[in-house]
């Protein structure tokens, strides 16, 4: 009786976890075939930002999947220094909130 008690609460436990896990591979997925990941990386600064700077400066913000979803689509210049970020063109509305939303989450 308690084993099959156990596989009752499994395999709920497992589908949450997955739902948990799998859309943060899913978008860092996302920015590597976007090419994020060629200016940026998760936790240290390259060209741009570190993901996890980003986080922290904009994470506060009510409308900040918005406004960084505006940068990765029109690109920005001075926020973080001289060094521009250009407009990705090839990157739809949907897919810039995704990946802002991702961003955000790397605090």
């Amino acid at each position: 009786m308690k084993n099959r008690q156990m596989k009752k609460i499994a395999l709920p436990v497992a589908c949450l976890l997955a739902c948990m896990v799998l859309p943060a591979r899913a978008d860092q997925a996302l920015a590597t075939s976007k090419n994020c990941l060629a200016c940026h990386q998760v936790d240290k600064k390259v060209i741009g930002p570190a993901f996890t700077d980003v986080a922290a400066r904009y994470g506060g913000e009510p409308d900040a999947v918005d406004k960084l979803a505006r940068k990765i689509t029109m690109g920005s210049v001075g926020a973080w220094g001289a060094v521009p970020m250009p407009p990705n063109v090839g990157v739809s509305e949907l897919e810039a909130r995704t990946l802002a939303a991702w961003v955000l989450s790397r605090k």
